[in-house]
């Protein structure tokens, strides 16, 4: 089983998919976004060539840690996704773009290639802490 995650903005949806031992996320590829229904349709094929039926999207919070106007939009598409029958679990996205664009400057990639993969690189920031998050922490990673 893999796991699709999603880092979704206004013009681009960054995509991921985790390996089949849902340890790692893979970038994947940057859709641009048509509609929330060809979005829906986008999301459920890359779903089916996946054979996932679980999404992990990324929320975005405010600098206060509530969600405002643009985590509504991205609620948007999760509901219209859970109401085609996938499941949807939300991940907190703070960061996540800040991130992958360290991860890029530190590889020296051009402005131009930057832009071109930042989206799918968030999302696969998204998707590897949801995956981390859900592992049972060893007896070393408790705090003491």
């Amino acid at each position: 089983m893999r796991i699709l995650g999603l880092d979704v903005g206004s013009k681009t949806i960054g995509v991921a998919v985790s390996d089949e031992l849902l340890l790692c996320a893979h970038a994947q590829k940057t859709l641009v976004r048509r509609g929330t229904r060809k979005d829906v349709e986008t999301v459920v094929l890359l779903c089916k060539q996946h054979q996932t039926t679980r999404v992990v999207v990324g929320l975005p919070y405010d600098c206060e840690g509530n969600e405002g106007h643009r985590a509504k939009r991205v609620r948007v598409l999760g509901d219209a996704l859970a109401a085609v029958g996938l499941t949807i679990d939300y991940q907190d996205e703070s960061f996540s773009t800040v991130e992958a664009e360290n991860v890029l400057l530190a590889a020296d990639l051009s402005r131009a290639r930057r832009k071109e993969v930042v989206d799918r690189l968030a999302a696969a920031v998204i998707l590897q802490a949801w995956l981390d998050a859900q592992r049972p922490k060893t007896i070393s990673e408790e705090p003491i």
